[in-house]
């Protein structure tokens, strides 16, 4: 009968799960950069987009299934949902307005202002339920995503519950069912009646929305990381190293890569995505460093939620201010990414200290909450409740 380790895993850290993080953000800029189009080299431009056209939809699967890992991890039993929704509204909304205005303002600037049918949802995160592009994709396109999980918070003390209430044993069935009903979702989008045809890839607008946006679709991922977080949690064996983990994320994404469009955002990477976020976290638990959990790393996860927030505004504003579709020499295109990455950072710092550690200071703790004490060595059966952001993870808030 496999041991409960979780006397000892509610108490780790998993300092290599933060620097992650910053590895997943940048599959994001990868492909953001992508998307600008730079390189006045047809082949290099061609090439690299090639390379990069998955990586932003990797990298945020990537999210989607940390957040439910960390969060289930962190559970604790004296929390409340109350609580723990202020928490998570403290983490995403404070940095979330600055970068709504900053975007309002750019986009002005540039002479294409938002209207009310696109800041409004924007600024509530609640455009992920409109199947319109105009909608889901505007401003700071990239809070979206920041959509998708908020409706996972709200979620989560019930899924949390129902988790808990699977045998340790039945859990590798769900996270299998969870994990093979991801490429469902583009087969029942071909049940949509016919839209207008997307810009990029294949197939409609309706049908990318329906597979990719709609978080009630996306809470697949979200749900397979707690059910990871609970297997270890409970002791499960699941016999993965973090080399074999990278070796087979690196052969779903070039699966990916074949696939058809739909089918090649998320299908083929999802359960490599959950094996290294496993495997990564095991590794801490038992108390072995890597490069991962270096400060250097783990400050830039850190960080790695206003970098997400602010790269693409920078990317496409800073295109735009250069001449919007000029390109430039391979050193000359090569210098911009690096200086926009710099500059990202810088921001992605400065916002940090300015808005989000103060926020989650300030207003994710009302004033009858109090310091919690350590987390006792649980006992038979194990707590219900809600989970608490994890210093040391970032409480597997967006990024």
């Amino acid at each position: 009968m496999p041991t409960d380790p979780s006397r000892s895993a509610h108490r780790s850290r998993l300092p290599s799960l933060t620097g992650l993080r910053f590895v997943a953000v940048l599959f994001v800029f990868a492909f953001h950069a992508s998307l600008q189009a730079p390189f006045a080299d047809t082949r290099l431009a061609s090439a690299y987009a090639e390379l990069t056209a998955n990586a932003g939809w990797l990298g945020v699967s990537f999210f989607f299934v940390l957040s439910g890992f960390v969060l289930t991890w962190s559970a604790r039993p004296d929390d409340t949902a109350r609580r723990f929704w202020r928490r998570r509204a403290a983490k995403v909304y404070p940095l979330h307005i600055v970068t709504w205005g900053a975007a309002l303002a750019l986009l002005a600037s540039a002479g294409t202002p938002a209207g009310v049918r696109q800041a409004v949802p924007n600024l509530f995160l609640v455009q992920t339920w409109v199947p319109d592009r105009d909608v889901f994709s505007n401003l700071n396109d990239v809070s979206w995503s920041l959509s998708a999980e908020v409706f996972f918070y709200l979620a989560f003390p019930l899924l949390i519950l129902a988790v808990r209430r699977i045998a340790p044993e039945r859990l590798w069935l769900w996270a299998v069912a969870s994990a093979a009903a991801v490429p469902l979702l583009p087969l029942l989008s071909e049940l949509l009646p016919p839209g207008d045809p997307l810009p990029f890839g294949s197939g409609s607008e309706e049908q990318f929305w329906f597979t990719y946006v709609l978080p009630v679709g996306r809470t697949l991922e979200f749900v397979l990381g707690i059910l990871l977080a609970r297997m270890v949690l409970t002791g499960r064996r699941i016999p993965v190293n973090v080399p074999v983990a990278v070796a087979l994320l690196a052969i779903g994404y070039a699966i990916s890569l074949r696939l058809p469009f739909l089918y090649g955002l998320t299908s083929a990477t999802v359960v490599p995505i959950g094996l290294l976020i496993v495997a990564v976290a095991r590794r801490d638990v038992a108390g072995r460093g890597s490069v991962l959990s270096g400060p250097v790393l783990v400050r830039l996860g850190e960080w790695s939620f206003a970098f997400y927030l602010t790269h693409r505004l920078l990317l496409q504003h800073g295109h735009r201010l250069l001449g919007e579709g000029r390109t430039f020499s391979t050193p000359a295109a090569l210098a911009l990414l690096v200086a926009a990455f710099a500059l990202s950072l810088a921001i992605s710092w400065l916002l940090h200290i300015a808005v989000e550690r103060p926020a989650m200071k300030y207003l994710g703790r009302s004033r009858r909450d109090t310091p919690a004490p350590p987390p006792a060595p649980p006992t038979a059966p194990e707590p219900t409740g809600v989970a608490p952001a994890l210093p040391g993870t970032g409480g597997g808030a967006p990024a």
